[in-house]
């Protein structure tokens, strides 16, 4: 199946070079290019594309402020790309519900990875980013300390059976749906069953945010 994917960038430059490394994949195709962020979610609502890649800072509106209108709107998902390796923009990404997280300078495997991810319903984040978010978001005491989670987080994951709860701990782990049948024995639709369960039980709308929720809430320790 071929991937559609919007790209959006203030730059016209940087938003060629993404569009065309992008489209020498066979696997996508870039059906359309936005120059800022109002311009993204108008062009999404009129292609409906499977992705959206977009940058981070851009005028008339942001590029995690046009995540937000984006997937209100519509069923597909958002990568983030950015030349500024700051926790911040991660962490309100995540919040946003963006299912990648990449610098400008990933190159184009792991900007074509992030696009097959997210279409997949998957996410790629670089690691060594994403655990400097739990470092600093989750566990301020300081890494393999526990973090005290909220009443109400505790509640949710109470609600998860115990399979459910194994898919939560691989999910925050950063396995991928192949990689979590692989490892259950299971089918990778019953996989993609247990995580949308997963994410309906602890409100969260990605595989990211719910990784995070297992922190937040204790059920998985930074550093451990």
């Amino acid at each position: 199946m071929t991937i559609r994917v919007l790209v959006a960038d203030d730059q016209p430059i940087a938003r060629a070079g993404i569009a065309a490394m992008l489209d020498a994949e066979n696997d996508i195709d870039v059906v359309g290019q936005s120059a800022d962020g109002e311009d993204a979610v108008r062009d999404a609502r009129a292609l409906s594309p499977d992705v959206v890649v977009t940058d981070i800072r851009m005028p008339r509106l942001d590029g995690i402020s046009a995540t937000r209108r984006i997937l209100v709107d519509l069923p597909c998902a958002v990568v983030l790309i950015t030349t500024f390796d700051d926790d911040e923009y991660l962490f309100d990404g995540i919040a946003a519900g963006a299912s990648g997280f990449l610098l400008k300078d990933s190159g184009p495997d792991l900007l074509a990875a992030a696009v097959r991810s997210a279409s997949r319903g998957d996410s790629l984040i670089d690691p060594a980013m994403t655990r400097a978010l739990i470092e600093q978001t989750v566990a301020p005491t300081g890494v393999g300390q526990p973090h005290v989670p909220r009443p109400e987080q505790l509640a949710l994951l109470n609600e998860l059976s115990e399979r459910e709860r194994v898919v939560l701990e691989a999910v925050a782990r950063g396995l991928s749906n192949v990689e979590i049948a692989a490892e259950l024995w299971v089918s990778v639709p019953t996989v993609k069953s247990h995580i949308s369960s997963v994410l309906a039980k602890t409100r969260t709308r990605t595989r990211v945010q719910a990784a995070v929720f297992a922190y937040e809430c204790g059920f998985m320790t930074p550093g451990a």
